[in-house]
C-alpha cells in the first residue's frame, strides 16, 4: 500500500509522468527514432573524425534563405562532431542582379563571365562583402566558428589569367577571369585544426595582388585536390545526376568515374552538371576518396548524404562502386 500510495503521489505532481514511458507510445517512439538516426550516423561520426570536406555553396542552395540556413547548421554540426568543413562559394545571380542595378549587361563566353574593370568591382563587392560576410555570420549565429579568407592577409587562393580558345583556336580575352595555380593549404589546414570553419570565395589573387574572378566550381575543385580532401560535395538545383532529365526516379545513386565521359557524350549528362563532374573527376584524380553532387534545396541534404545509409544524391567514386556514402 505504502508503494502504491507514492506511486500516485509522485504521478499527481507529474500527470505526464507514465506516458512516456508506455510502450508504442508516440513520444517515445519519435525519441527512439531519433536515437536509432544518431547510432545510423555513428560510424559515419567515427569515419569521417578529423577528414576535411569541401563543400561547395552555389545556385539556389544559396538563394533560398531556408535552405542556406538548413546547409550551415549541417555545416556546424559536422564541424561539432569532429569534421573539418571548408565552404566555396561563388554567387552568379546576386552579381547579375548587382550588375542590372548598375546598368551593366552581363556577357558569357565559353561559359564564363567576361570580367572587366568595372564588372570585377561588381564581383568582388558581392563575393566579399555581401555572401561571404553573411555566410559567415550565420555560421557564428548557428554557434559555430567561421572565417572568411579573403580579407587582408587572409588569402588562400591564388592564380593567373586564363585564356580559352575559340572554335578556330585563337585566344579569346576573358577580362579579369582567371585560374588557381596554388592554394594556402596550411592556413586553411590551421583553421580547420582549430575548430574553424574557413569560408572561401571564388576569388584568386594574381602576382600583382589583384584580384581575379574564377568560377566556383574550378576554385572548390582546386582547393579540394591541393588538400586531399576526404570529400568534394556540390551543392545543385538538382538531386544529382539523372539518366532521364526531369525524372527524378532516374536519379543514380552511385557512379563509377570511368562511366561519365560516355554519359557526357550521350547527353545525359549536360549543361552546368558537366562542369561539377568534371571538377569531381579531376579531384578524385587528385586524392580525393568520393565526391558527391546533391540537392542543396532540399533541408539537410548534406547531413542526409554523408551521415546516412542511403544518402539522397549522386557520389562518384574513383574505383569499383561501394555501397556506403
Amino acid at each position: 500500500m505504502f508503494w502504491k500510495f507514492r506511486v500516485a503521489a509522485i504521478e499527481s505532481r507529474q500527470p505526464n509522468l507514465r506516458m512516456h514511458f508506455l510502450p508504442g507510445n508516440t513520444t517515445m517512439d519519435d525519441a527512439i527514432r531519433k536515437a536509432e538516426t544518431l547510432i545510423e550516423a555513428l560510424s559515419y561520426i567515427r569515419n569521417f573524425r578529423d577528414k576535411r570536406t569541401l563543400i561547395k555553396l552555389g545556385g539556389s542552395a544559396m538563394e533560398d534563405a531556408a535552405a542556406l540556413r538548413a546547409t550551415l547548421q549541417d555545416v556546424v554540426f559536422m564541424e561539432t562532431v569532429g569534421m573539418r568543413p571548408i565552404l566555396v562559394h561563388g554567387g552568379g545571380k546576386a552579381i547579375d542582379r548587382a550588375m542590372a542595378e548598375a546598368g551593366l549587361k552581363p556577357e558569357k563566353v565559353l561559359g564564363r563571365r567576361r570580367t572587366d574593370d568595372a564588372t570585377l568591382k561588381i564581383v568582388v563587392d558581392v563575393l566579399v562583402n555581401q555572401i561571404n560576410a553573411s555566410i559567415v555570420r550565420q555560421i557564428r549565429d548557428h554557434g559555430g566558428r567561421a572565417v572568411g579568407l579573403c580579407n587582408g592577409t587572409l588569402k588562400s587562393l591564388f592564380g593567373e589569367k586564363l585564356i580559352l580558345h575559340d572554335e578556330s583556336g585563337r585566344p579569346v580575352d576573358l577580362g579579369r577571369v582567371g585560374r588557381i595555380t596554388s592554394v594556402d593549404s596550411a592556413l586553411i589546414e590551421d583553421l580547420c585544426a582549430a575548430g574553424v570553419v574557413p569560408v572561401i570565395p571564388s576569388l584568386a589573387v594574381d602576382a600583382d595582388g589583384e584580384w581575379l574572378n574564377v568560377n566556383a566550381d574550378s576554385a572548390a575543385a582546386a582547393v579540394a585536390c591541393h588538400l586531399r580532401a576526404e570529400k568534394l560535395v556540390f551543392l545543385t538545383d538538382t538531386p544529382g545526376i539523372l539518366l532521364e532529365p526531369g525524372n527524378e526516379a532516374s536519379l543514380v545513386s552511385s557512379l563509377d568515374a570511368s562511366e561519365c565521359p560516355k554519359l557526357i557524350r550521350q547527353g545525359i549528362i549536360t549543361g552546368g552538371m558537366i562542369p561539377k563532374v568534371e571538377a569531381c573527376l579531376e579531384s578524385l584524380q587528385a586524392g580525393v576518396r568520393k565526391t558527391h553532387v546533391i540537392d542543396g534545396r532540399l533541408k539537410h541534404s548534406l547531413l542526409l548524404e554523408i551521415y546516412t545509409d542511403r544518402g539522397v544524391g549522386t557520389q562518384i567514386v574513383g574505383g569499383k562502386k561501394s555501397p556506403g556514402q
